[in-house]
This record gives structure tokens, sequence and C-alpha cells, in this order.
């Protein structure tokens, strides 16, 4: 039954795209007006909604959710049209007299899959850059955010057709019915094992896929950093939602040197933010099982500070642990939660090979004043969106594409990034008819063949 019916729906969006109405530029304007319209009249209840899954206070849900969509939307907005331009390439000697552009296009019926730590702005701010392209998208929010999920299905359903943009809840069983339909875009965000659950659906049907997936990011602390800023942003950026953030420090490398001053610095620090779920500045863990695998791997010998847990409440303190080594259990998987392992080190090319045991991260950032240990850092490793004495800030920057590398995901999203993710570029070649070359007409002869040659660089030597 539901696969008649999702199929029912991916057919009725596909029969609307092919009506043309998603692509001008004034129909897509006004839906990214309306859909920013339609989250501030619905602000308090889109809150309540998080509140209940996360404890999550009205400030962090504005500042994470609502504040990034905003800025999202107001961006595509102002850059849409130019954009959408057709946009001049060069040609080359051999297709004189011609012009070269590109034509963007939208892709046609995307699938939007969602993850729970941020349910909004994960869901909707690729849902932004689908409407911005001119495309029609199905939505699927994370079932483990129930009631955001629920709300997102009737703030949307009410305001949109369905032949347009749809929100469909449901867990496993519907997300795995859905992959089995034809789309022309997938986006999903979310683990790298259902990354790759979702990636062999698509590659049935051929459809592109955009992967934001996760993976162990480090943050590398040298010896000449300011300590006190890069202690504070780092704590921070690791407790924000409760470490349940894909770009969050998974780990922090810190030179043996300042080791000690990094531990003290941070649980001062940890002090003074006073995170708690009273405060306003702490978050639930998503869910119980959730919890239990973040305890699982909390090793008391090792914790510094923190380390305390309620599982009534689904809390856990926020947690450093020292004297890590590489091959325990905390170090073997993404955290996602509110545990700091940290390690020391005592040389540059120490902390890259730390970081080369595991796969390329989504996020990688480096404290540090020395331009010399900075580009060594960057030179040396790959991964997918970082920052230089800060953390988790650049997703907070439209021009920066966000996105992985190998394990840590696909495709790029936010701004032009994001637009380009779900468009197509037509190639144009466009000639007269007032010059013609005979070259590449028959009959062949070796004076043809030379020019050819000179033509495409073939006799020259480097």
């Amino acid at each position: 039954m539901q696969t008649l019916k999702f199929a029912d729906t991916v057919a009725q969006q596909r029969s609307y795209f092919e009506t043309d109405a998603t692509k001008s530029i004034d129909f897509r304007r006004d839906n990214l007006q309306k859909l920013k319209r339609i989250l501030r009249d619905h602000e308090i209840e889109l809150h309540r909604a998080i509140e209940a899954d996360f404890n999550k206070s009205y400030f962090e849900t504005f500042l994470a959710e609502f504040a990034r969509l905003s800025i999202d939307i107001e961006h595509t907005i102002r850059n849409l049209k130019k954009w959408s331009r057709k946009r001049r390439a060069p040609t080359n000697i051999i297709n004189f007299p011609a012009t070269s552009y590109l034509v963007p296009e939208p892709l046609g019926v995307c699938l939007i899959i969602g993850t729970w730590n941020f349910p909004y702005q994960i869901s909707l701010s690729p849902l932004v850059s689908c409407i911005a392209a001119g495309n029609t998208a199905i939505v699927k929010p994370s079932e483990l955010a129930s009631n955001t999920s629920s709300a997102m299905a009737r703030i949307i359903n009410d305001a949109f057709p369905p032949e347009y943009i749809h929100v469909i809840e449901g867990g496993v069983d519907e997300t795995s019915v859905l992959l089995e339909q034809r789309f022309d875009k997938i986006f999903f965000t979310g683990s790298t094992r259902v990354g790759r659950i979702v990636y062999r659906a698509a590659a049935e049907h051929l459809t592109p896929v955009t992967l934001e997936l996760g993976g162990k990011g480090p943050a590398i602390v040298n010896d000449d950093c300011n300590l006190e800023q890069s202690v504070k942003r780092l704590v921070w950026a690791k407790y924000l939602n409760a470490g349940q953030v894909c770009i969050a420090p998974d780990y922090v490398l810190v030179h043996e040197s300042i080791r000690d001053a990094f531990l003290s610095s941070a649980k001062k620090s940890i002090e003074q933010y006073s995170y708690s779920l009273e405060n306003g500045n702490y978050v639930q863990i998503i869910n119980e099982s959730n919890f239990k695998r973040l305890v699982n791997l909390i090793d008391y010998d090792k914790v510094y500070c923190g380390g305390k847990t309620d599982a009534e409440f689904r809390y856990i303190e926020p947690t450093i642990m020292i004297n890590v080594s590489p091959d325990d259990p905390v170090m073997q998987e993404e955290i996602f939660g509110p545990i700091m392992p940290v390690l020391s080190f005592s040389s540059v090319d120490e902390a890259v090979n730390i970081v080369r045991r595991y796969p390329k991260p989504l996020a990688l950032y480096v404290f540090a004043c020395s331009s010399q240990f900075k580009k060594h850092i960057l030179d040396k490793l790959s991964f997918g969106t970082g920052a230089i004495n800060d953390a988790v800030m650049q997703t907070t920057n439209p021009y920066l594409p966000f996105g992985g590398v190998g394990e840590s995901g696909m495709g790029s999203a936010h701004g032009k990034a994001g637009f380009d993710s779900f468009s197509h570029y037509k190639s144009i070649l466009a000639k007269p008819f007032w010059l013609d070359s005979n070259l590449r007409y028959s009959p062949y002869s070796e004076r043809k063949l030379k020019v050819v040659k000179w033509i495409a660089g073939w006799g020259r030597r480097r």
C-alpha cells in the first residue's frame, strides 16, 4: 500500500515538473519567500516541537536552526537571478567561429532525507537549494526527532501542494520504500553506514546523490596558539547541542608541551559555561539507545572532568577523557556526543599520522599561529570542511561550500554549491552558418592531417 502511495506522489511531482511551472525565477523566489514566511509564522510551534525532542532552549533553536535557514534563504534570493543565468565559456580554435555557454537547468523530482540533530536546518536547507534550482521535492525528516518531524509535515504540507513539495514521515520501512522509487536527485544527511544503503539504492536508477556524512574530525592545537581563546571556541563547538553535531571536534590533539595547561583551561571553560538543561545551553541525548552507546564509550579511569550521567533525562555531563590512545573504544567510531578525548603529539608529523589512521574527516580544525604549521596540516591532510583558530563557524558562511570527502561524504551544499547540486549544466556550442572549415570532412589528405595535428598540439614537445 505504501509503495503505491509513494509511487503516486513521485508520479504527481514528475507530471507537475514536466509542466515547467517550477522553472521561472519569479516562481522560485516566491516559494523561497513563502518558506521563510511559514517558518516565521509557525516559529513558536516549531520551537515547542524541538523542545519536546531535545529540551532545547529557544535561543539555541534560533541560533542553530532558524538563523541559519534565514541566512540561507536571504542569500539564495539575492543571488538567484545571477546563479540561473547562462554562463559564457571559452571556445577553442578548432571550433572558431562559435559561442560556448553553460545553461543551468533543474534536475527534476528530488528526495531529501534529513537527520535528527538539527532537524529543521538539515532537512530544510537542502530544500532551499532544491527550490532555488527549480525542482520539486519530497522531504523525509528523521523519525528519531518525532515531534519536529510531525511539526514539519503539518506546516509544510498545509502550505505547499503535494505535487510540488511534500513531507513524508516514517522510519526505516518508509525510507526503504521511498528509495525504491526513481528520483532525479537524492540528498542524504546521516551516518556513513546508512549513506552506503542510500548510495546502493540510488545506483539502481543511476540517480545522482549528495551524501553529507561524518567521521572522526580532529581539532589540532599547537603550542603557539592563543590558548585561552582557542579553548573557549573549541569547548563551545564541542558541546554545542551536547556534541550531537557532525562537524563538532570529535577528538583533540594537543601539543604535549601545553597539554596540562589546555586541560586546566578546558575544565575552567566548561565550568564558566555552566552547561545544564536548566540554563538553556545544553540538550538531551536524542534517545535511549544513543545515550547507552555514549555511556559505554566513557572509560571512567580516563575521565579528567565530567562523566556524570542521568538515564531518566538522557543527560551526559560535558566530559573530557585523557591518556587516550588511538586504539581505545572512544576512538573507534564517531562519538556524536559530549565526550572529548584528548591526545597529545610532539611534532606536526605525529599529529598528521594520528589523523591518517582514520578515514578522511568531514571537518578538521587547526589552532595555531605558525604559518608553517598551518600550511603543513592543510597540505598533508584531506578533509571536507574546516577552520583555522575556530570551529563549526565555517558553515555559517554561505559562500563556503559544505561537504565531505571519501567516507565523510560526496557533493556539496549551501549557497551556490547547493544550487549547483540540484542543477544540471547543459553545455552548448552555438555556431553560425557563414563560415565552415573543410578539415573534418572527407576526402581526407596528408595536408589536412598535418593541420589537425598542429591544432591539436600533437607535434609539440614540452
